[in-house]
């Protein structure tokens, strides 16, 4: 990081800003970074369709694809049931308006941060920034899909002055932060010539940001709406409250909860929107930054680290588990009964994988059903009488699993889009749960039970490796090879007979 030896204690605007560009010229790339936005830009507008692809204009950068892929999987904006793998279906699911304001928004962080700061006080800015990004999102969710990517870049963007000089002048920063941590804006126009929100708009114009996002980036005092009041002042009053907020939650101090709810009731009139509403969509958000910060005291970085390496540990030991039970099922499978290899399945897939609840589901052909015929954990044995469904095709996943005769995985149940593919006797009977799996059990195409699996809300988030799914599938296809054993003695057996 350039520094200058012995800085003046002021500077004018013009030569602080001639300062500023000269670094990120020399550390930044600004050139690419300059084309890189042209292009987002030029796709978001339509122009030249075939050359400014948004999905082309995202695969042209791999680490933007990564970073854009994460997003629309992340806890912010995903649909569920629509894992997102390819930018191609990114774009589909949230629309070219909101991937570009995306993709603005991670550029500009990426650019920031592409070297490490020399120190944490610019990461914590950029965190902040982020964090910022996530409260506008959750505030503006009720708004239409491209108001609300609006509102976050304009989010991001609102302190990216602070962000500009904490990274590129950061003995700038030092003095500025003298003057005491929350009056670096205070202490700006005397030191540097001129405030940090005029940094951060001077170098939105540099790069050639649309007007819309400019706009959006202004402070606003909280009040009554004007008569003049437009979708600009919109967007800088959710910007500027977001960025506020930011502030507030990053430090996850004691206090916290009730300057949110200050700027809840600040905000609400001119927002339009009531200040509980605002202050749930807040707590969504910091729930959400929990897991995707990485430095902030929000984020709890060295739990987090604990908690990793004990899930790492519990995932090894529990493959270890799944992996003994495969062995222990082969070594059995000559002589064991279908019943007896499906148990043992059952007890491995429930132990290996630390399921809350673990059943197994047999067809019954006569009476056309699937019940429950053995089950693990709290409350299974209870439930089981109510455990049954016909087996006539419904539009539900279960019928969609036997029909596949593929392993299923649904990561969040709870998901209202998902509501309509869930039957009624799991909703009365298992809806505490937050995930489950659906191993079927077919033998010449036709369905003739399944296992199932679930965790509740006390696990963290369910991800399976390809390691788990191919265990399950040596599971179940052991159990499968049992009953084809069976059925091939009940048809030589027959045959004696006759």
């Amino acid at each position: 990081m350039t520094t200058t030896a012995n800085p003046p204690s002021s500077m004018t605007a013009e030569t602080t800003l001639a300062l500023l560009w000269e670094r990120t010229r020399r550390q930044g790339d600004m050139p690419g970074f300059t084309k890189a936005i042209s292009a987002i830009l030029g796709a978001m507008r339509g122009e030249d369709e075939h050359e400014f692809n948004m999905t082309q204009t995202v695969l042209t950068d791999p680490v933007l694809t990564q970073k854009v892929l994460r997003l629309a999987n992340s806890g912010m904006y995903s649909a569920f049931g629509q894992r997102v793998n390819t930018v191609s279906k990114a774009v589909l699911v949230l629309g070219t308006e909101a991937i570009g304001h995306l993709a603005l928004g991670l550029k500009l962080i990426e650019e920031l941060s592409k070297s490490l700061p020399d120190s944490a006080v610019a990461h914590i800015e950029m965190e902040k920034a982020v964090l910022a990004g996530m409260v506008a999102q959750q505030v503006a969710a009720g708004c239409a899909p491209n108001v609300a990517e609006e509102a976050v870049v304009c989010s991001i963007l609102h302190t990216l002055g602070r962000m500009m000089v904490s990274f590129y002048m950061p003995e700038r920063w030092q003095q500025l932060r003298q003057h005491g941590a929350g009056h670096e804006d205070a202490a700006a126009q005397a030191v540097l010539g001129l405030s940090l929100e005029r940094i951060g708009l001077a170098a939105a114009r540099h790069w050639g940001l649309p007007p819309n996002l400019l706009s959006g980036m202004r402070r606003l005092e909280a009040g009554e709406r004007s008569d003049t009041f437009d979708h600009g002042d919109w967007l800088a009053a959710v910007s500027t409250m977001s960025a506020q907020c930011a502030d507030a939650l990053w430090g996850d101090e004691p206090g916290s909860a009730d300057v949110i709810s200050a700027l809840a009731a600040k905000f609400s009139a001119m927002l339009a929107i009531a200040p509980d509403t605002i202050v749930a969509a807040i707590a969504k958000a910091k729930l959400a930054a929990a897991a995707d910060l990485s430095i902030a005291p929000l984020a709890k970085p060295a739990e987090r680290r604990a908690q990793a390496a004990a899930s790492t540990r519990m995932r090894a030991e529990g493959n270890r588990i799944l992996a003994s039970g495969v062995a222990d099922m082969r070594d059995v499978s000559v002589s064991a009964s279908p019943g007896q290899m499906t148990s043992m399945a059952l007890e491995t897939l429930y132990q290996g994988l630390s399921f809350t609840h673990a059943m197994a589901f047999m067809r019954n052909r006569r009476d056309r059903e699937y019940t429950c015929k053995m089950g693990f954990g709290d409350g299974v044995q209870a439930m089981m009488p109510e455990m049954r469904f016909n087996d006539s095709y419904e539009a539900n996943v279960f019928h969609a699993a036997l029909n596949s005769d593929r392993v299923i995985f649904i990561e969040n149940a709870r998901d209202p889009k998902f509501a309509a593919k869930l039957p009624s006797w799991w909703k009365n009977t298992l809806s505490g749960a937050r995930s489950f799996v659906i191993l079927p059990l077919c033998a010449n195409g036709q369905a003739v039970g399944f296992l199932y699996g679930d965790w509740d809300e006390s696990f963290p988030a369910i991800q399976l490796s390809p390691a788990e799914f191919a265990l399950m599938n040596d599971l179940r296809g052991l159990v499968m090879k049992s009953v084809e054993r069976r059925r091939q003695g009940e048809i030589a057996a027959l045959g004696r007979v006759n």
